[in-house]
């Protein structure tokens, strides 16, 4: 019996998908629920599962092809089994023959080396589709990722030649198509410089009772809870009580309407090897500490797994995004449409602070709001920024909802 394999409902806000990988070919064995191809949208990369146990018959669309919601990409006969691989007919034994003459024996030749297998399978989808573009064996590449994983920028490099050595006389360049997600991640960009009055208001922020009261209550914290205190919790939560009393920063703008939301959905940006995503913490106003930190800890592991699914991208009513993890002192984030504002966080340098009247030492850390101007005021982003920096120099005050 044979089995379609369709490219699964896309929502309205996805037209298309590229298929970036497939992981079997024709007259392969699959398991159910095993995954056949990765298709790439703008936004998330989705597995394809085997509907059924059985063998691949037909493969319609080739790696790079685009296809829409419910096209057939594969056909399953369900319940066969692949052919076994044929074996060498056995050589008839030769007749025994008088003893001859011993002879000096010829040197034998030396086995060919056995090719190494290639790492490829085992790439993310961004750095598999490099390899296989560029012709690099990942298992000759020196991963630069977590753990020592292989990066599309380490495929990129290693068939650039600029991990070689090589010196001043070589000078070379490759031509890489973006991916899907890079793609869309322009087009935001050029869509929000060229439809929102953008402005940046920076703070500074002593984060000194902060980091005293994870010393304090970390270790309680993650016995309790599972998961350590994090810094981004400590945001996210000042954030979401400063989105309650300066609504306009959580609103958006719709053609000649300004929506207000009564709920704090806030996108936190995580990097990945394909690009910046915004998985969307909801209603972080009633969220715990805990929540946020198990929330943005998933998020992080299913962004680096290519696991995330398109509902964890949609919606979102404001932006975080830390550049300090990056070493970032300063910055001017950008404003990701329909939202209108986004907080920036940056690294934390020990500086010297007066308190006082005495001059201290000091974990200090800028803050940057971006925020559409056509609807936001200086004034409440000032403010805005100003109740963020005042919640994270007396965290108590997130405790008691101030």
């Amino acid at each position: 019996m044979a089995t379609e394999v369709k490219v699964p409902v896309l929502p309205e806000s996805v037209s298309d998908a590229t298929i970036a990988t497939w992981n079997k070919k024709v007259g392969d064995s699959v398991a159910r629920d095993e995954n056949l191809v990765d298709l790439e949208t703008d936004k998330v990369v989705l597995e394809v599962p085997s509907p059924v146990d059985g063998v691949i018959k037909e493969i319609r669309f080739e790696s790079g092809a685009t296809v829409t919601s419910q096209q057939v990409l594969a056909v399953i006969e369900e319940g066969a089994a692949a052919a076994p691989k044929a074996e060498p007919a056995k050589a008839e034994a030769p007749k025994a023959e008088a003893p001859k003459k011993a002879e000096a024996p010829a040197k034998a030749a030396a086995p060919a080396p056995a090719k190494a297998a290639s790492g490829n399978d085992q790439l993310p989808p961004g750095a598999r589709f490099a390899a296989e573009t560029s012709g690099v064996d990942a298992s000759q590449v020196e991963g630069t990722g977590r753990r020592g994983a292989v990066t599309k920028e380490d495929i990129v490099n290693f068939a650039a030649g600029r991990t070689s050595g090589v010196g001043g006389g070589a000078r070379p360049e490759e031509r890489v198509p973006m991916t899907r997600i890079r793609k869309r991640i322009a087009e935001r960009l050029m869509q929000s410089k060229e439809s929102i009055a953008m402005l940046t208001s920076f703070n500074e922020v002593n984060l000194g009772k902060v980091m005293a009261m994870r010393k304090e209550l970390g270790e309680q914290f993650q016995k309790e809870h599972g998961i350590k205190l994090g810094f981004m919790s400590f945001f996210a939560k000042a954030a979401a009580n400063a989105l309650q009393k300066y609504p306009v920063i959580n609103a958006s703008v719709d053609a000649d309407d300004i929506i207000y939301h009564g709920y704090a959905d806030i996108s936190i940006a995580v990097s990945t090897d394909r690009g910046l995503v915004t998985p969307v913490l909801r209603n972080v106003e009633r969220m715990s500490f805990a929540d946020v930190e198990r929330n943005i800890a998933d998020f992080a592991t299913a962004a680096r797994d290519n696991k995330l699914k398109l509902e964890d991208l949609q919606g979102g009513t404001f932006t975080i995004t830390n550049g300090g993890t990056f070493g970032s002192l300063m910055s001017t984030p950008i404003v990701n449409p329909p939202q209108s504002a986004i907080l920036g966080m940056h690294t934390i340098k020990e500086r010297a602070v007066v308190e006082n009247g005495q001059v201290v030492a000091a974990p200090m850390m800028y803050i940057a709001l971006s925020y559409d101007h056509r609807i936001i005021d200086g004034k409440d982003a000032v403010l805005f920024l100003v109740d963020i920096k005042n919640q994270l120099e007396n965290p108590h005050r997130m405790l008691l909802g101030m």
